[in-house]
């Protein structure tokens, strides 16, 4: 049975692959690394290491994804396979970089009761932004893993190398999926990512999602999934 060792992103746990893990079948163990755990980029990583499998299949969703292929170049020897969903593995975008400084005083000082309106514009599809099965387990983990997590990992991550010069010499089985609607991780620059990285399959979602993939389309997820590890 191969086990998968799923690294979620900014504010997320284990919740955010909820809906895909039913469709992957029995053929799989599930293994979730508790993110939320670390107060730096460095603990993200070693935390990685720690909660997966000697030879891990990682599949890392947004910065999780990031984080999954910056373990696999510091650590290529430990990751049988790479999926990256929703990361171009690049440094913040000026724009994120901005709300992010915007956002942190504001969390500092203030009660945090979860993501905003807007906020949920940006990262989630037009049509689901009425979909509890989606915006509600978004809302939840928010709520549950709180101002103190969300601090943390902005803080951590606002500054990171772009590892975009560097994926190629990665040799092992990878896919990246993107959507071309996601506002974080734009569609041209994942496929630059792909670009670079010769040896990834990539997929690009050309609608029914935004950033939250593997709430927003865990059907297709999945079969991509089944595929690659079919075929890996």
């Amino acid at each position: 049975m191969t086990q998968l060792d799923f690294v979620p992103g900014t504010l997320c746990d284990d919740r955010m692959w909820a809906r895909l893990l039913p469709l992957l079948g029995d053929g799989f163990a599930f293994n979730h690394i508790p993110l939320y755990k670390a107060h730096t980029r460095e603990q993200m990583l070693e935390l990685i290491g720690a909660h997966s499998a000697t030879k891990a299949n990682l599949v890392g969703f947004s910065l999780g994804a990031y984080l999954a292929m910056e373990y696999a170049l510091a650590h290529p020897e430990r990751v049988a396979s790479l999926v990256i969903i929703g990361s171009a593995g690049k440094k913040l975008l000026d724009k994120e970089k901005a709300t992010r400084l915007r956002i942190i005083p504001q969390l500092e000082k203030n009660h945090y009761t979860g993501m905003t309106q807007m906020r949920l514009r940006e990262i989630v599809a037009p049509q689901h932004l009425d979909d509890p099965a989606i915006v509600g387990v978004i809302q939840q983990m928010a709520v549950d893993l709180g101002k103190d997590v969300l601090l943390a990992q902005f803080r951590s991550t606002i500054e990171r190398p772009d590892l975009m010069d560097r994926v190629h010499a990665l040799r092992c089985p990878a896919m990246i999926i993107g959507a071309e609607h996601d506002n974080l991780a734009p569609a041209d620059d994942v496929r630059a990512l792909a670009a670079n990285w010769p040896s990834a399959q990539l997929h690009m979602l050309a609608q029914g999602s935004g950033h939250m993939m593997p709430l927003e389309a865990p059907q297709t997820l999945a079969d991509l999934l089944l595929a690659f590890h079919r075929a890996a």
